[in-house]
């Protein structure tokens, strides 16, 4: 016979200034969360992770952008709670409290991003959460017309930006995560022009380029982009040795073993390294990251687990995976956009970064959503591959008045170095990147 326990404490190791929050104070933002109200969360406007306690309750919510882990500790008075951003941060509170021999990756779980997860403080058994959805963008309700289809979807990029950029300090630089490709363009560009819109000195913006031992396609790309603007004066290129690329690394920070996402997140780390190592002091940076699964942007022949009708047919499949009433849906790491956000969030924080990607800000997300993929497509997976630059570029053009060059899609790990070098880096067997991840927590 089980004896229920209340649990006596919650230990948040979350970073209140991670969160973004544009029409509230954290603390109001908190209040929602602890109500469980889901339409009060969704009144929650920017990029937040928040943990609030009422009573034997505990409830938690998230953005896209920000990661959420949570661990149950057993404990003689009773069982604790550990929230924070990263599995590591949970170990190590273990450890000091002597609680190592209780740990495993595995025992820890993710929140999942657009519900509030909650969360019986009782233990002994111990509680299941449960998820209440607060962010339920309606599908296919736009027109078919590109050009306000672009207007609508950029338009609210740059709302976004625009809200990013006036909760900056007067004078504080801003670096864009630039390949030149439809997503960092556009960002770029949005930016750039609210910077001569809102009186700013554009002289704080730059685009960053990774290049690797000199090569990679993306930066001829980004250098191609610049010039055809005669923007060239805000490029930087990055440079940064092949050696220096360690996927074993990019899997500690990253916490995770998906091949693609490490990839990411290496080239993320190798440029985010050379920007720290050229200025000392820089915080903000930019970056394009999501608008891939916005659009469904990915060849979907690469996967095998889906087909065009699976990708348009479920509701923020890219951003969220198979959902969290799904056999497939992980406790432990969520899914989608939902699991990979830490590609880009991880890296950047590890180098003392503020990052903004304005492209998984629920407000875009929901005009995203609301493209009729279908009707435009009628499940032609080329013509869906295609609508992202015709969509994007036209809504640049309707937003800021300038043409933005549009190049075919390459993902950022293929783009910063030479493919050679790439295979020399890189491992092809997805067990090299688990045997990765076992090895941090095994030692």
């Amino acid at each position: 016979m089980h004896t229920t326990q209340v649990v006596r404490e919650v230990i948040d190791l979350t970073d209140p200034k991670r969160n973004i929050i544009f029409n509230m104070s954290v603390e109001d933002a908190r209040r929602r969360v602890a109500e469980g109200d889901p339409a009060g969360v969704r009144k929650i406007d920017g990029h937040f992770a928040l943990l609030a306690r009422q009573g034997q309750l505990v409830r938690m919510a998230r953005s896209l952008s920000i990661p959420m882990r949570y661990f149950l500790v057993k404990r003689e008075a009773g069982p604790s709670l550990v929230v924070a951003h990263r599995i590591d941060a949970i170990e190590d509170w273990l450890r000091g409290q002597g609680l190592s021999d209780q740990f495993h990756p595995t025992y820890t779980r993710m929140a999942p991003a657009h519900y509030v997860t909650q969360i019986a403080l009782v233990g002994c058994p111990d509680p299941n959460p449960t998820y209440t959805r607060f962010f339920s963008p309606e599908r296919e309700v736009l027109g078919d017309d590109p050009d306000e289809l672009g207007r609508a979807y950029v338009g609210a990029l740059s709302n976004e930006i625009a809200k990013w950029l006036g909760r900056l300090p007067e004078d504080a630089p801003v670096g864009v995560c630039f390949s030149g490709g439809i997503d960092s363009g556009a960002v770029f560009l949005l930016t750039y022009h609210l910077f001569l819109k809102m009186g700013l000195n554009p002289a704080r913006l730059k685009a960053f380029t990774l290049s690797v031992d000199g090569g990679g396609e993306d930066l001829k790309q980004a250098r191609r982009f610049l010039q055809a603007l005669d923007l060239q004066f805000f490029h930087e290129p990055i440079e940064a040795a092949g050696d220096s690329i360690d996927y074993r690394e990019a899997v500690r920070v990253v916490e995770d073993y998906k091949p693609l996402d490490v990839q990411a997140a290496a080239m993320v780390l190798a440029l985010c390294r050379g920007v720290r190592e050229r200025y000392h002091d820089w915080t903000y940076l930019i970056d394009g990251d999501g608008g891939d699964e916005n659009l469904k942007d990915y060849p979907i022949e690469e996967n095998p687990e889906l087909t065009i009708r699976s990708v348009l047919n479920n509701r923020l499949l890219y951003q969220e995976g198979w959902g969290v009433e799904s056999v497939k849906h992980s406790l432990v790491y969520s899914g989608g956009l939902s699991r990979g956000c830490t590609r880009t969030y991880a890296p950047t924080s590890a180098l003392g970064f503020n990052s903004f990607s304005p492209f998984m800000s629920p407000k875009v997300i929901e005009v995203a959503e609301g493209i009729p993929f279908i009707r435009l497509t009628d499940w032609d997976s080329s013509r869906l591959y295609e609508l992202k630059g015709r969509i994007v570029s036209r809504g640049v053009k309707a937003v800021t008045g300038l043409t933005m060059p549009v190049f075919d899609k390459r993902r950022f790990q293929h783009g910063a170095l030479q493919r050679s070098r790439f295979d020399e880096r890189f491992p092809e067997s997805p067990q090299a990147y688990r045997h990765a991840f076992e090895a941090i927590f095994d030692a």
